[in-house]
């Protein structure tokens, strides 16, 4: 693997905290800051990598991560976490309850206005990270039944009924930019009986093993390089922007002016590729999210050894 590129809710059982300590060069800290994460490697890693940032920066920090995505935004809505790395297509779509949008810039602009004025939610920097969802399939069968694209897989669902079973989280089955969608768009439908619902992390590991002949996945997961996986074309553009951004209450801000700029070198430097190979070295060669977290920093010359 490469080097890394330098350029007022919350469910007991969806919640882990772990405490790291922060002082200025004065020795006093800053404040006390929770970082949430959700319940994917990605953001554990994300999580990991502005908690000891933030530490490194004399902040005392929390982590609470290992939750959906309902339940993080509830959590920074009522004061239970200061701030987290959100989508914006999420945010747009889930929070906001508008239409997807396809273009990145265009999808940042609306959340970050529409979600300060109504919500006292404030979009830090957007990074160039691009995570959005995409539809997966073996290689080789992909190859085997002529499949490359979505467009593809819809005539051979409509042709071939029942015969694809399809993996997903049961977030992606039920949003309106998820599976729905999706099926919509581009005519057809895998039917109930043909989705096999799982966590995130497991819907690559049964493509993988030909539990199923389709799975969910997103666009930045290693295990798509890593299981020599085949992320479909969407070919009628239909998943929107999930650009990655801090979200962060406007009280919080207010309090701690300095965030805003102290946070911009992390969304300048987490771009799609990164972000993948951080992922890769967490899924694929099975290291822990908080040395790679930390190694990527010190790379940056953003933390010390």
């Amino acid at each position: 693997m490469k080097k890394f590129l330098t350029a007022t809710v919350l469910s007991a059982a969806a919640l882990t905290l772990a405490a790291c300590g922060g002082d200025d060069a004065s020795g006093e800290t800053k404040g006390e800051l929770t970082v949430g994460g959700k319940n994917f490697t990605e953001q554990f890693v994300l999580a990991k990598i502005t908690s000891l940032y933030l530490e490194e920066n004399g902040y005392t920090v929390d982590e609470a991560t290992n939750m959906g995505s309902e339940v993080l935004r509830q959590a920074l809505e009522s004061s239970q976490v200061d701030l987290y790395w959100e989508y914006t297509g999420t945010g747009l779509v889930n929070y906001l309850g508008q239409d997807p949008v396809a273009s990145s810039e265009e999808a940042y602009n609306i959340v970050k206005e529409t979600d300060a004025e109504e919500n006292a939610i404030e979009w830090l920097d957007m990074a160039n990270l691009n995570n959005t969802y995409t539809l997966m399939m073996q290689q080789e069968a992909a190859d085997d039944l002529g499949i490359s694209s979505v467009s593809d897989l819809a005539e051979y669902v409509n042709s071939n009924p029942g015969e694809l079973t399809f993996a997903s989280n049961a977030e992606f089955a039920s949003r309106a930019d998820g599976l729905a969608g999706v099926e919509e768009t581009y005519g057809f439908e895998f039917g109930d009986a043909n989705i096999v619902r799982m966590d995130s992390g497991l819907t690559y590991q049964a493509l993988n093993d030909a539990q199923v002949e389709v799975a969910m996945g997103f666009s930045t997961d290693s295990r798509i390089l890593g299981f020599d996986l085949l992320a479909l074309e969407d070919d009628l553009g239909f998943f929107p922007a999930y650009n990655a951004a801090v979200t962060v209450r406007s009280e919080v801000l207010e309090e701690h002016g300095e965030l805003e700029e102290l946070l911009a070198p992390l969304a300048e430097l987490l771009d799609t590729e990164t972000m993948s190979e951080l992922n890769y070295l967490v899924d694929i060669e099975q290291q822990n999210e908080s040395e790679v977290a930390k190694e990527w920093l010190v790379e940056n010359g953003l933390i010390e050894e």
